[in-house]
């Protein structure tokens, strides 16, 4: 901009800057974000150097605390010593710490997800969101299917995690979507998958149904719900909706299972 004004005073003013500032830059021939050096050096005291070696300590032993949660009884074992504001610079801290110094971190790969190549169902209760037909309690459960790519998803309501419920809401989800995808995950249930032997083998009706539909079955590892993490997410938002449609209803009462 020096080049197309009068003077550098009208250019830097235009550029919102101290003319012998601009004039600092031009001499450098560097822009004001190629002059910036990386600070190394603390500009404040560390408030927390007497107290963080308690602090990591209990970090290693309960790797689930949470900063505030330890903030919190800073507070409360020195009263007056940390400031409400403070709390955000101990969770910086935190942060940093595990990251460099903390606990290794299990290693979670991204899964590419191609359309209709895989579908994952799961069941859930609903029992939690408290409804109700004609007064009394509606116990049951909804057999949950999702695609992975496109999170298309389809429900049946059932009242057991049976083979019949399975092979229910599985044969409904498909002839809705009307069409098969390539591969179905399920996690370690016993209507899919027969966990008393050793190699954990699928159940011979699952293994027909696979074959009817001309799908290729997969179930998830012993303890590793991340695996089915699409279904479990699903789960999660689905009743969510539900229950904020619930609320809007005002009621949670039903005449009847068709209503």
């Amino acid at each position: 901009m020096s080049n197309t004004e009068e003077t550098q005073e009208i250019a830097a003013s235009k550029a919102g800057m101290n003319v012998k500032t601009a004039r600092k830059y031009l001499r450098a021939r560097r822009l004001p974000s190629e002059m910036k050096t990386e600070r190394h050096w603390r500009t404040r005291a560390d408030l927390f150097e007497k107290v963080w070696p308690g602090i990591q300590e209990q970090f290693r032993t309960n790797p689930g605390l949470e900063a505030k949660t330890v903030f919190a009884a800073l507070q409360r074992q020195y009263p007056e010593r940390f400031a409400d504001g403070q709390l955000r610079t101990l969770q910086r801290k935190v942060k940093n710490w595990r990251a460099t110094e903390g606990p290794a971190q299990e290693v979670y790969f991204v899964q590419e997800h191609r359309a209709g190549e895989l579908c994952a169902s799961d069941f859930t209760h609903l029992t939690e969101l408290g409804i109700t037909i004609g007064g009394q309690s509606f116990p049951h459960m909804l057999y949950h299917f999702v695609l992975t790519c496109s999170n298309w998803e389809a429900g049946t309501i059932c009242y057991s995690e049976s083979f019949a419920s399975l092979s229910e809401g599985l044969q409904n989800a498909l002839w809705e979507l009307g069409g098969i995808p390539s591969f179905h995950r399920t996690d370690r249930m016993t209507a899919a998958v027969n966990n008393l032997t050793e190699s954990a083998e699928f159940q011979r009706n699952y293994q027909a149904l696979l074959r009817h539909y001309g799908m290729e079955g997969q179930r998830i590892q012993t303890g590793q719900p991340n695996e089915n993490g699409d279904i479990e997410q699903r789960h999660y938002r689905f009743k969510k909706a539900l229950d904020q449609s619930l609320l809007l209803r005002d009621s949670r009462d039903f005449s009847t299972l068709e209503e």
